[in-house]
């Protein structure tokens, strides 16, 4: 049985199917949710010029992540599941570390995040947040796709 599930959120559908099964985990196990959102603050930093405010960007970027953790989290508990959130920031580093550290900070038991199960050449060009995760945690990962898989 999970206790301490983190589930890693954005905006995308992949996402939303995590959520979709990170409730109903906790759901069927009582089990407490860990909401965290990523947001690289350097992706503005690097290009810099007169016409980027930088800190106002970085400053929206924090504040989608924030309003986003908030409508999660309020779903959740609205089914009665414990949840907590946290927004954390990343400096051009690998989103997928910050992720496993706060697995591991929080004594996670179970990761569940989205995937959209890329491969080839989308998938070399692209990477993989939750390749990277997966390789790097000793936590178990649920990997989940929106939509069945093309062949």
């Amino acid at each position: 049985m999970y206790k301490r599930i983190l589930v890693p959120v954005d905006n995308s559908e992949t996402s939303a199917a995590a959520i979709v099964e990170g409730r109903r985990f906790a759901g069927e196990q009582r089990a407490k949710v860990k909401l965290v959102h990523v947001v690289d603050l350097a992706q503005f930093a690097w290009s810099a010029n007169e016409f980027l405010d930088v800190p106002q960007l970085q400053n929206a970027l924090r504040q989608s992540g924030e309003k986003l953790l908030a409508e999660l989290a309020e779903g959740l508990r609205a089914d009665g599941i414990e949840v907590e959130t946290n927004l954390l920031e990343s400096w051009g580093g690998n989103l997928a570390q910050a992720i496993v550290k706060e697995a591991e900070s929080w004594s996670a038991e179970l990761i569940v995040m989205g995937t959209h199960g890329y491969g080839g050449l989308t998938h070399l060009l692209m990477g993989s947040v939750a390749e990277g995760v997966v390789h790097c945690t000793p936590v178990p990962v649920l990997l989940v796709r929106a939509t069945p898989a093309e062949k």
